[in-house]
């Protein structure tokens, strides 16, 4: 009940943005006018988990700051225990800061359309003219909010491939066959770790749910209307005109949650997983699985190279993640929008900005390899510091290989690269942003209703049957039937002019 409370307390507070939200004022002079006399503290909020001397970083980072822009930077971590109610609620605090990272997860268009953020059409191109010009169409228009631009998509693509990451040397050694192609191979690998691994938390469960229900429907080639994870509605992406469909309505929901309920009487999840905030059980040595992308699997890969970090992609139709997938963005309480816009300019297109803001410092906590004339990064140190959560600012050019990566890494995205193809299934979707202005109050209960009574029924804590139950009635009694018909229409009219 403190979940729902704390969840539908975010989404109420969210609603007030719509009454208090501020057009960004116009810009007054051209490009080279930014006035960089006073010296100011900017502010950013990522979401992660702060790694105990990352705050050394920054004082680097912010010597170079201060000589180009007399501008320095604080750096603020929401974890990832916290963020489904802290990060809406930062919007509607009043809290004064600068920057934020942002992504379609995140709810970006949501909170684009009450307000939260400055608008950017006269501010980006005056004071981040290269990063603009650099923006292809379709970013430009996945950053487009009723008609106006509200973040800063990344230069760099990303895919939807999701899956299990986990710890072979865990199972290898009491008789696994290493496949891991579906949810039976993966169960049979939790049945292994469970008995021959005591401490080791199977499958790792914290506070914000599990990931499991959104991968189950994926490797069923769905697709979520919001385009990410934790969605309520999902239809098909090969029918020519795909309707909405609920948990409740999909065919396969009761072979899903009949599996993580012999999951959970198993002992494969942990009793107490949505009271833990520990979201880093698995990189400290805790559980053997979790699911995320190639990308998070690259970083576990790399940090524990002791371990038999593997991974499988469970998204039957991998398509390219709207370039708002990472982006930046202004709230509309920011005091110092022009200098903030100038230093994002540079750390991504100034190649020694970007290094010393993303990667760190050299010889710290990493360092420079040449391998085969190819300049490579290896890791340092990973215990006290990270290579920066605000994953928006990478760019094609700048991001360098990692030594210690899979030797496979390279191989895999080919072939995602050459399995996607524009306007074909999933990827046809990935511009289609929701706006939900006119369902607001309801869709807002909806979230918190889903937190509320989807989380405890898809991890097995509560009865099957008068668990969909209850959660469908609550769904209902929330409005849900009047969100699934704006929904409808918006992912109608997009089919047709698309």
């Amino acid at each position: 009940m403190k979940k729902f409370f704390e969840a539908a307390a975010a989404a109420l507070l969210l609603l007030a943005l719509a009454g208090c939200a501020k057009k960004a004022p116009a810009v007054s002079g051209d490009s080279g006018g930014l006035d960089t006399s006073k010296q100011v503290e900017l502010s950013l909020y990522v979401i992660g988990v702060e790694p105990p001397k990352q705050a050394e970083l920054y004082e680097n980072f912010n010597k170079m700051s201060l000589e180009k822009l007399n501008a320095t930077l604080k750096v603020n971590w929401i974890g990832w225990a916290e963020y489904p109610t802290k990060y809406p609620v930062l919007f509607s605090s009043g809290e004064a800061f600068d920057m934020s990272y942002a992504a379609t997860w995140l709810n970006f268009a949501s909170l684009a359309q009450r307000g939260a953020f400055k608008e950017l059409d006269e501010l980006w191109p005056a004071y981040a003219p290269k990063n603009y010009a650099r923006q292809s169409k379709t970013a430009l228009g996945q950053a487009t909010v009723n008609g106006q631009l509200y973040c800063i998509p990344t230069l760099q693509a990303t895919y939807s491939a999701y899956g299990p990451v986990h710890r072979a040397d865990l199972a290898t050694p009491y008789g696994w066959d290493g496949k891991m192609d579906n949810f039976e191979d993966l169960e049979k690998f939790l049945e292994i770790v469970h008995a021959n691994n005591p401490g080791i938390e199977p499958f790792q469960v914290y506070q914000s749910g599990s990931e499991a229900d959104d991968n189950y429907i994926y490797y069923d080639g769905m697709y979520a209307i919001k385009g990410s994870t934790n969605d309520f509605f999902f239809f098909d992406p090969r029918e020519s005109n795909p309707k909405l469909f609920t948990w409740w309505e999909y065919g396969k929901v009761r072979d899903f949650l009949t599996m993580m309920k012999r999951w959970n009487d198993k002992g494969y999840i942990y009793k107490s997983g949505l009271s833990d905030p520990d979201s880093e059980k698995f990189r400290n040595g805790k559980s053997a699985v979790f699911f995320h992308n190639i990308d998070a699997w690259e970083g576990q890969y790399r940090d524990h190279p002791d371990w038999d970090v593997r991974w499988n992609n469970f998204v039957a139709d991998v398509s390219n993640m709207s370039f708002t997938q990472d982006a930046l963005a202004l709230p509309t309480t920011a005091k110092n929008p022009e200098r903030a816009l100038a230093l994002y300019e540079l750390i991504t297109n100034d190649e020694q900005m970007f290094r010393t803001f993303f990667y760190g410092v050299e010889g710290k906590n990493y360092e420079l390899v040449i391998e085969g004339g190819q300049t490579q990064i290896r890791t340092l140190n990973v215990d006290d510091y990270s290579f920066s959560n605000l994953w928006a600012a990478r760019t094609n050019e700048f991001v360098l290989p990692v030594v210690g990566a899979p030797p496979d890494l390279k191989e895999r995205k080919a072939a995602f690269d050459a399995y996607i193809k524009d306007g074909v299934k999933s990827q046809r979707f990935r511009s289609l942003v929701i706006d939900t202005t006119s369902v607001e109050t309801e869709y807002a209960a909806c979230i918190a209703i889903h937190q509320q009574y989807w989380w405890p029924l898809e991890l097995g804590y509560v009865d099957l049957e008068s668990g969909l139950k209850a959660y469908q009635d609550n769904m209902n009694a929330a409005g849900i039937e009047k969100v699934r018909a704006a929904l409808q229409k918006q992912l109608d009219d997009y089919v047709t002019s698309h």
